[in-house]
């Protein structure tokens, strides 16, 4: 397993990147959000990589940050989605929107992702909405959100979950108020309690 390869550029496209390694080409399969921050030709990168082997493809994909490698690694959990489409909807949506998206269930927004139709789409809200770990979740759903906004949200989720509730439904509750606040920022007190009045 080849879990980062540092070069030269080489080369580089909006979907690839040739890095010289000790003399050696490599081409990495990368997603527009990486394209973005490489560094120009003849300098030195770090890629965060991918290996992936099957009898009829070997091919390394890359990218600057583990978010995005391990986003691209749950999407291919998905039945139906390959290397390509994971790497389609890092480059059509962000880490963050995407996994948004996904949270909340928008099938119309994951659709939008060249090669994902509303039952791809479906699916991985259904597969993923569960992998997708606590703060995550709170920080997607937050989405530009303030830092101390984040950290209420993080407080009374835990809180709720403290009171008994799942952590599937005291998300959902978390969400409902984010929404309904706009743009004002809550305490961890008025979002409990306007989680628990409904």
């Amino acid at each position: 397993m080849i879990t980062f390869i540092e070069g030269t550029v080489v080369e580089k496209h909006a979907t690839s990147v040739v890095l010289n390694v000790g003399g050696v080409g490599y081409e990495v399969f990368i997603p527009l959000s990486s394209y973005d921050k490489l560094p120009k030709e003849s300098a030195m990168c770090k890629l965060l990589t991918h290996d992936y082997v099957r009898e009829e493809q070997h091919s390394l994909f890359g990218f600057i940050t583990s978010e995005e490698r391990s986003t691209f690694r749950l999407l291919l959990g998905v039945t139906g989605i390959g290397p390509k489409i994971a790497l389609g909807a890092l480059s059509g949506l962000t880490v963050r929107e995407l996994r948004a998206a996904i949270v909340s269930g928008d099938v119309k927004r994951l659709s939008s992702i060249s090669g994902v139709g509303k039952r791809t789409a479906e699916r991985m809200v259904v597969e993923l909405k569960d992998k997708i770990d606590a703060s995550d979740a709170l920080e997607a759903l937050a989405g530009t959100t303030s830092g101390q906004e984040d950290t209420n949200a993080h407080d009374a989720l835990l809180a709720l979950e403290a009171l008994g509730y799942k952590h599937e439904k005291a998300r959902a509750m978390v969400e409902r108020v984010l929404k309904q606040s706009k743009d004002a920022v809550l305490g961890v007190e008025d979002i409990i309690r306007k989680a628990l009045a409904g």
